[in-house]
This record gives structure tokens, C-alpha cells and sequence, in this order.
């Protein structure tokens, strides 16, 4: 309920005095909520003039008007509306914000989070190591990741002193798992996953404790843990291949070989690849796809040409063993999904590795919708942003015009076509 007489609240929220009480919203809500100092209002209209007339008891006839904030305070004190300059702009407006208290109050969190470090570096064995410093320096310039309470950036911040220490304190195990580290130190066994802020904060001071540049790719991220005697998770994620028939005599490459002759698709993990002898003849034509589903068509039509599968968004383990290859001089052949995410991975592929698009231009694109429209098969809407592929510049303007996104497996006859005994390359 308002604390003022509506009379009077009305003629005060009237437009006659809007952009007065704008200016000194903002003019109190800098200050500290406090009536002190003054602000001008230029170009003040008639009607503008002949309120703020009424308001300060004085004639003005001026298009330049100087308000004493103090002087405004005591005169609303004694009118009928009986209430200071805050009360009288909380009554007609939204509530006054602090913003100097906000900002100190922000500033106060800021500086309790990186003196909660300092704390935590003091008290830690870490405090007497040359990297400390460097470390401290390099968070505070990088600063806490948006949307992270200060709560959060203290406990995180303490975890990260806690990891650093089990490695790199006096005190040094051995060899540990990074999800048995994880659980140890921060109660979960993805605590220190990749791409977490706190594994972030950890690898940086590995880096700068061995004196190595933070990578910026994941496999250099696996070699820092490696340093510190840490193992990354290298068999939960993996990649399906097949028809790989590497040389070598390893039992690995054996397997590999073993299963190819009986067209059978294999997954590889990261701890395979560390240990396959992958050298394949050079200029080998590899084909790559997107889709699981068209590797075991593949397998089931006792296909010869070799194929690794990305599944979607191609993976640390997926362009490990894609690197791999390359560095065997293979040649590479890309085909995936017609829609908007499919031809930006198709992008990154064939950019990466010179892959060749393996039915992937606008003429495949407009005969398989033509076909999937003869056949009755429902239309897929493609939706999106679209994205240009750096192979066809005609093929993002004929998906854009018609508008169906199209998937392997509208194309899967005629890729398995490919990978057989006298099917194209590309």
C-alpha cells in the first residue's frame, strides 16, 4: 500500500517530472543511495518547467535547470508527500539498487576466492615450488569461468591445491588411475574429467611444474597426466573400424587382420591404438562415414574396402586413429549425413585429412531426395543454420532450397556398392 496521497503520487509521476526522476535514480543509485550533489536538466519543456516550478518552490524560466539533491530531499520531506528523495522514487518506481555496495560486495567475493588460494597454497607443500607463484598469477589473470559461484571457485580452487600436492608434492605415489585420483580427491570419479574447470586448473600446474606448454588438444592433455604417473580413461571411448589389414607381426595387428578376413567390425580404444604398429600400405584408400549403421551393412555384405566409422561427431579415439592413418600416407574418401551438423563435420574431415567427399556433392544430394520422394519415404525437415561445404559451394543452396535432410542411411545401397571388390573409391 502506497505511503503516498494518491494526489499526490499522480502529479509526482507525472510526465511533467519523468526525466527528473530518471536523473536522479541514476545519480542516487551511483552514490550510495545518498541525497548529496547536484545534476542539470537541459532543454527543459514548459510543461517540464512549470512542474519542476512547483516542486522546488522557486520560479525557473531557464531551459537549464540545476537540482540540489539535498535541497529536493528536504523539500519532499515537508510537502504532502512526506517522504525523502528514496522513499518518493521507490514509491513511484521500482526499487533503488546500491550499485556501489553490488560492486564492493562483488569485489569482496573475488577477493575471498583468491585469498582462499593463497590460504590453501600456504598451508599445502606446494607453498615453497617456483611454479606456485606462476600458477597463482596465471588463474588470477584467466580469472573464475562465468556462471561459477564464488562458493563453487573456493571448493574447486582447494581441490585443485589438493590434487597437485598427491602429485607433485613430496609426498608422490605411484601410478594411479585419473578416476581413482578423482574420487580420492573430490569425492567423484569424474571430477577431474576432461574439460572440467578443475582439470583444467591441474593440468596448468603440471605444465608449469614440468616446464611444458599447456596443449591445446587431447592427446597432449593425456601426455601431462602421463607425466605425473596419472592414467587417462583410454578404453571407455572407441572407435569402429572395419576391414583394417595393417603389416606387423604383433598379435594386435594379427587380430585386426584375422578379423577382416572374416568381415568382422572391430572397436578400437585408445589403449589399442597406443599399441597397433598401424602401417598400412601407402596410399591405401580409406573410407570414412558417419554412421554406425553403415559399417555393419558393410560387414554383412562381406565388404573388401576398409572403413572407419566417426558415429556422429568424431571423437579423440576417432581422429587418433585417423592421424594414425594419415601418417601412413593412406588416402582418405568422407561421406555423411546431408543435414546442417553432418556437413560441418564433413568439413573438419575433409579439411583435416584432404579426404575426398565420397558421394557428397549437390547432384548425390538432389538425386537421393528425388529417389526417397518416389519411394514414399516420409521427408526428414532440415532445420538450422545452414553451413557451406567447402567441397561444393552448389551443395548448401540446393539443400537450403529443398529443405529435406538426408541421412546414410537413404544413400546405404550405393555405399556398400562403393566398398566392394569393383565398386568407385569416391
Amino acid at each position: 500500500m502506497s505511503k503516498l496521497p494518491a494526489a499526490t503520487r499522480d502529479w509526482l509521476a507525472g510526465p511533467g517530472l519523468i526525466r527528473l526522476w530518471e536523473s536522479v535514480r541514476k545519480r542516487l543509485e551511483g552514490n550510495g543511495l545518498q541525497a548529496t550533489g547536484s545534476l542539470r536538466l537541459t532543454s527543459v519543456t514548459p510543461r517540464e518547467r512549470n512542474d519542476l516550478s512547483l516542486l522546488l518552490g522557486k520560479p525557473l524560466t531557464s531551459a537549464a535547470v540545476t537540482v540540489h539533491l539535498d535541497t529536493l530531499d528536504a523539500r519532499l520531506r515537508a510537502s504532502a508527500a512526506g517522504l525523502g528523495l528514496r522513499g518518493v522514487l521507490e514509491e513511484i518506481g521500482p526499487p533503488l539498487t546500491d550499485r556501489r555496495a553490488v560492486r564492493a560486495g562483488i569485489t569482496a567475493r573475488r577477493e575471498h576466492i583468491w585469498s582462499s588460494l593463497t590460504s590453501a597454497l600456504d598451508a599445502s607443500p606446494l607453498a615453497d615450488q617456483d611454479w606456485t607463484q606462476q600458477w597463482y598469477g596465471l588463474l588470477r589473470r584467466t580469472g573464475v569461468p562465468r556462471g561459477v559461484p564464488p562458493e563453487t571457485a573456493v571448493r574447486t580452487l582447494q581441490q585443485a591445491v589438493q590434487v597437485l600436492t598427491v602429485l607433485l608434492g613430496p609426498e608422490q605415489g605411484g601410478a594411479r588411475g585419473r578416476g581413482e585420483l578423482a574420487a580420492m580427491t573430490t569425492g567423484s570419479a569424474h571430477g577431474l574429467d576432461d574439460g572440467t574447470w578443475l582439470a583444467r586448473l591441474v593440468q596448468r600446474g603440471i605444465a608449469l611444474a614440468h616446464g611444458t606448454e599447456f596443449p591445446g588438444e587431447a592427446a597432449g592433455r593425456r601426455a601431462l597426466w602421463r607425466l605425473v604417473s596419472v592414467t587417462p580413461d583410454e578404453v571407455s571411448s572407441t572407435v569402429l573400424t572395419y576391414g583394417l589389414r595393417p603389416v606387423g607381426g604383433g598379435w594386435r595387428e594379427q587380430a585386426l587382420r584375422e578379423r577382416a578376413a572374416h568381415h568382422a567390425e572391430t572397436h578400437l580404444t585408445l589403449r589399442d591404438l597406443h599399441g597397433l604398429r598401424l602401417q598400412l600400405p601407402a596410399g591405401t584408400a580409406i573410407h570414412v562415414c558417419e554412421n554406425p549403421r553403415v559399417v555393419e551393412a558393410a560387414a554383412d555384405a562381406a565388404c573388401v574396402r576398409p572403413l572407419v566409422c566417426t558415429s556422429g561427431s568424431a571423437t579423440t579415439v576417432v581422429l587418433t586413429l585417423l592421424d594414425a592413418l594419415a601418417a601412413t600416407d593412406c588416402r582418405f574418401a568422407y561421406h555423411g549425413d546431408f543435414d546442417w551438423p553432418g556437413i560441418a563435420l564433413a568439413n573438419r574431415i575433409i579439411r583435416r585429412y584432404k579426404a575426398l567427399p565420397w558421394r557428397m556433392g549437390a547432384e548425390d544430394y538432389e538425386h537421393l531426395a528425388a529417389h526417397s520422394q518416389t519411394e514414399g519415404i516420409p521427408q526428414l525437415p532440415l532445420d538450422g543454420q545452414p553451413v557451406n561445404a567447402t567441397w561444393d559451394p552448389g551443395l548448401a543452396p540446393a539443400m537450403t532450397a529443398l529443405g529435406v535432410a538426408l541421412h546414410e542411411e537413404a544413400t546405404l545401397d550405393l555405399l556398400v556398392d562403393d566398398l566392394s571388390a569393383g565398386g568407385r573409391n569416391a
